[in-house]
């Protein structure tokens, strides 16, 4: 009996050969313990802010620390502003990468904040954090919380009609293990004037020692892989841990306690064809074993980082739906 043939998703030609050339440079670029930053730079496309709306939306950048290259880039929509709206919600992104690649201003993610402006709409705050391997743990959680406490303290540096203590912090992959760990961070220290309504964490990157059903099931699946993701662990982790520290296995033996924290409700988006499946549905399982609100949204055919890639009609879905999570929880506060 023959058997039984592995399921493939459908990703449409012109995301498979980016897919597929993103792959095969990054893993070109990775060494034993180190990147070609050059090679990357020549792939890694960037957009510049725009003073002049382009797509209903103009951006600023701005710099917190030129020492650590710690800086955000503010997206914002025209209309409401021109609307003369009294207040739009912040939503703080960080973007994915593995912890080692991209940036705000990398075009794909340039994009996709310009697309969260627009439609939910609200101000788009993205966090150019510290990458690995030059720059390992706890680099980019001391960013992240510093980007939040810098709002706190300067709310002057956002349009006059944005609403902090309306803010949601969000992102994809590594973005969202981190916009985790800045919210568990800033629940123990405390902010004044931000306040965090909301997290929305799509296809968050998360791991441990075991090897999960997907990562074995889904081995070679775009973009991420076993041995890609041991790489970046290695790289990003403090020298002589494994991948059950807490930075990674963030539901596993070194969890956190949630239980005392206001941790805020959370949206949690899965991919079927994403290897890191498993770890991503136990983060959401102990976010509610922990008594905290959590929404669990699935994709079944949907590949690692799908939402990135306009190709994939689900991604103006996904956008939509974090639309939708926003304007419910903003609903519930008022």
């Amino acid at each position: 009996m023959a058997a039984k043939s592995t399921p493939k998703p459908f990703i449409p030609w012109k995301t498979r050969i980016s897919i597929s050339f993103l792959s095969t440079v990054t893993d070109i670029a990775r060494r034993n313990g180190t990147l070609n930053r050059r090679l990357l730079n020549l792939i890694d496309l960037k957009s510049q802010s725009n003073a002049t709306p382009v797509d209903g939306v103009f951006t600023k950048d701005v710099t917190i620390d030129a020492d650590r290259n710690l800086w955000f880039r503010v997206f914002t929509p025209t209309a409401a502003v021109s609307a003369g709206d009294a207040s739009l919600p912040v939503v703080v992104f960080f973007h994915g990468g593995g912890f080692a690649f991209l940036s705000p201003a990398s075009f794909a993610y340039d994009a996709v904040c310009r697309k969260f402006c627009r439609i939910i709409p609200a101000v788009v705050v993205s966090v150019n954090y510290r990458l690995v391997p030059e720059h390992r743990y706890p680099c980019q959680y001391d960013d992240g919380e510093a980007v939040l406490k810098f709002l706190d303290d300067n709310r002057s540096f956002l349009p006059e009609n944005s609403d902090v203590s309306r803010c949601f912090l969000a992102g994809d992959s590594a973005g969202a293990n981190l916009a985790h760990h800045a919210a568990v961070r800033v629940c123990k220290s405390g902010l004044r004037e931000v306040r965090i309504v909301g997290l929305i964490s799509i296809q968050p990157f998360f791991g441990g020692e075991e090897r999960t059903e997907s990562e074995l099931r889904l081995e070679g699946s775009p973009l991420v892989s076993v041995p890609r993701t041991d790489w970046l662990w290695k790289v990003m982790l403090p020298d002589g841990s494994d991948r059950d520290h807490g930075a990674a296995n963030v539901s596993g033996p070194n969890a956190e306690d949630l239980s005392g924290l206001d941790y805020p409700d959370t949206l949690v988006f899965v991919g079927g064809f994403d290897p890191l499946q498993d770890w991503q549905r136990r983060y959401y399982e102990w976010l509610r074993k922990s008594g905290k609100k959590a929404e669990l949204i699935e994709y079944p055919n949907m590949i690692h980082a799908f939402y990135v890639f306009p190709d994939m009609p689900e991604s103006v879905q996904l956008i939509s739906q974090v639309k939708d999570f926003i304007t419910k929880r903003l609903a519930e506060l008022n």
